[in-house]
């Protein structure tokens, strides 16, 4: 079974020493699902378990075990190099529609050019009759404008640092614009956005709530966990039944007060190994809002523009088009005839996908807003505590432990042999009963 990657990054987090506590509030994963995962990984990884008297377990791993998970998974190797792949296949797709966006520009305005040509050749045949006109035509006719690019321009467009001011971007260097976007990468960001600023959100809330378990030693009040949840009824908040999937992932379970004050205890949670500071956790569980685009206003602004372009130069071509002799033309004229629904399509929805994309936005945003506002709310609760809400928390507290699984405190290692262990332990009843001895004396 491949190894969980939260798993692997919390253990590495923590300093490679942790239990099963440590590695569920970390990581907020279900106890008993990082229990497996501990054993299965020391077991792989050539991790060693360290016994406590108490029976509490806490696991030690090489600083490289991910290099022997590696030489032992091709799973693993093989989700390694298929990220790499992956990245770059991504990273074509993206620049794809910037490319397609100016080739069905350059492929309209060749066209357009191409008609022009051709109806200024038909102009001057049939005045060729005039001396002055063949004179003038032999000369060179009239000048024609064709769109350019210089190909430093062109290639710029490929480069990370482009935008509005080339002069500005080329004095830039990665140094001082390192997340800088290249401008077909700000055409997709432009058409498709940037991704679910939420994507993790599951998961960054239950690391949220393991690690107020953990700050709070393992024992808790429904309401200090509250602005982690969502849409939580009145009815819900009364019998604090929105605390169960909490309960279940982390295997706690509730104790009463004589004054009918429940809290929730967490023992698995309150098992350490190491003392570590407590963690910084927000107050509440704040969802990211959508951004439209993570491109500049300069990019923007420039593929409106491409887009708006894309569009006039369609119905120009389809103008011309309309006229049976042009219609009749080969070459690119007849190519980009053929493919005309398909250019003037895209310049359409080059448009409308980012229009119809904005209001979705701004509609999103409104409902993040609001559940927000709803966290942030509960927080206040807690601020402006009433007086059985801080008796609550008190009797908490009293439930509140911090076992720390010191060397010391071990009975058994799989470290070292079990006669050495014998002989160690041997040691130490020994001192024990010398320093009663000593005591009593």
């Amino acid at each position: 079974m491949t190894p969980n990657p939260s798993l692997l990054k919390s253990i590495e987090q923590l300093g490679y020493r942790v239990t099963v506590g440590d590695v569920a509030a970390q990581a907020g994963l279900e106890v008993n699902f990082a229990q497996q995962g501990l054993l299965a990984l020391a077991a792989d990884a050539g991790g060693h378990l360290q016994v406590a008297e108490s029976g509490d377990i806490a696991y030690l791993f090489p600083k490289n075990f991910r290099s022997i998970l590696r030489n032992k998974y091709w799973r693993l190797r093989w989700q390694e190099q298929w990220r790499k792949i992956w990245g770059v296949l991504f990273y074509l797709i993206r620049i794809s529609f910037g490319i397609v966006l100016i080739v069905s520009i350059a492929l309209m305005a060749i066209a357009i050019a191409a008609i022009y040509l051709y109806s200024q050749s038909n102009s001057d045949n049939e005045g060729s009759g005039n001396p002055q006109a063949q004179g003038h035509s032999s000369r060179g006719g009239n000048v024609v404008f064709f769109p350019h690019f210089w190909l430093s321009d062109l290639l710029w467009w490929f480069h990370p640092g482009y935008g509005s001011s080339r002069r500005s971007r080329r004095r830039k260097t990665a140094k001082d614009s390192p997340n800088a976007m290249g401008f077909l990468e700000a055409v997709f960001s432009f058409l498709f956005g940037d991704g679910d600023p939420n994507a993790n959100l599951e998961e960054r809330r239950w690391q949220e709530i393991g690690a107020t378990i953990h700050n709070n030693n393992g024992a808790v009040a429904a309401e200090q966990l509250a602005p982690y949840f969502d849409q939580i009824e009145q009815n819900s908040w009364d019998e604090e039944d929105y605390l169960l999937p909490a309960l279940v992932r982390f295997n706690g379970y509730p104790n009463v007060s004589d004054e009918g004050a429940i809290v929730y205890c967490f023992p698995e949670l309150q098992v350490r190994a190491t003392e570590k500071r407590d963690r910084s956790v927000p107050a509440y569980l704040e969802e990211k809002r959508w951004r439209f685009s993570a491109a500049s206003s300069g990019q923007i602004l420039l593929a409106v523009g491409l887009g708006a372009l894309n569009i006039i130069l369609a119905l120009v071509l389809y103008s011309l088009l309309q006229d049976p002799q042009t219609a009749q033309l080969g070459g690119i004229v007849s190519f980009v005839s053929s493919i005309y629904w398909f250019l003037a399509g895209y310049g359409v929805a080059f448009l409308s996908i980012p229009g119809v994309r904005y209001f979705w936005i701004q509609r999103k945003n409104t409902k993040i807003e609001a559940r927000n506002q709803e966290r942030q709310e509960r927080v206040q609760v807690l601020k402006q505590a009433s007086e059985s809400l801080r008796k609550k928390i008190a009797y908490a507290r009293q439930f509140a432990r911090a076992n720390i699984l010191k060397e010391s405190d071990l009975a058994y290692s799989t470290e070292t042999n079990l006669l050495e262990q014998n002989l160690k332990n041997a040691d130490k009843i020994d001192r024990e009963w010398q320093q009663r001895l000593e005591s009593d004396s």
